[in-house]
């Protein structure tokens, strides 16, 4: 069990844990949510720290995003850049999967990821506070959820790093302790607001594997990392506007 944990750790962050087994970390991915919580508490209470401290918004809202990117390794942003290059490359499936495997980023990727974390600046510096805290933790925990959602319900594209995750999570008693894990801080801390949240970050989930389904063939580790981001903005944009 600790051990899986370190594992999911190693794999979500750059945080050094001893675990590095990937398929160890695919047999608990459903403690992703989990981690999702330690991620969100810690980087939630960064941002309370700086909105306290009386900084600027935007300057504590581009901290807490710098510090996201930091602690995740910017792993899913980049993610993020490749699903969007392969997205809009016109052709077969195969030449889709070919540019998201290219190391440079193109200029879909690129716009992708500047809306993101431009997004994400702008929203996060809209709230302060005890808010603040509470939109960073549950953002997470539904970030990281949307992960385990989207490899329950899809197909590999292709032989990838992806591939265990999508087969261990067809066993729905996982999902379901995944979304009971995710469900306490959302409920909990969130409220309405935050099961509202939850539901779009749902919403999106569903949109995106079909979209990856319908374009790559399936689901592929960079899909599953632009859901995360995607997610969290999503979540992030929600509770800032309730």
């Amino acid at each position: 069990m600790f051990s899986g944990i370190r594992s999911v750790i190693s794999f979500l962050t750059l945080i050094p844990t001893g675990g590095t087994s990937l398929e160890t970390a695919a047999k608990h991915m459903y403690a992703f949510p989990l981690v999702g919580i330690v991620l969100g508490a810690v980087l939630g209470a960064f941002g309370l720290g700086l909105s306290e401290a009386g900084l600027e918004p935007a300057i504590a809202a581009l901290l807490v995003v710098a510090a996201i990117a930091i602690v995740t390794g910017i792993h899913h942003t980049d993610g993020l850049g490749d699903f969007a290059d392969g997205l809009m490359v016109k052709g077969t499936r195969e030449r889709k999967l070919s540019a998201m495997k290219d190391a440079s980023v193109g200029s879909a990727g690129v716009f992708a990821i500047v809306l993101y974390a431009a997004g994400m600046i702008l929203a996060l510096s809209l709230t302060g506070g005890w808010h603040l805290f509470l939109t960073i933790l549950v953002a997470e925990v539904a970030a990281k959820f949307s992960m385990v959602l989207m490899a329950s319900l899809g197909r590999p594209a292709a032989p990838g790093t992806s591939s265990p995750f999508l087969q261990v999570m067809k066993d729905w008693r996982r999902l379901a302790l995944a979304g009971a894990i995710t469900a306490v801080p959302v409920i909990l801390l969130g409220g309405v607001p935050g099961m509202i949240a939850l539901g779009a970050v749902i919403a999106v989930t569903l949109f995106l594997t079909r979209m990856a389904s319908r374009s790559l063939g399936g689901v592929t580790g960079d899909v599953l990392g632009a859901a995360n981001e995607i997610s969290r903005l999503t979540a992030v944009l929600v509770l800032v506007s309730a």
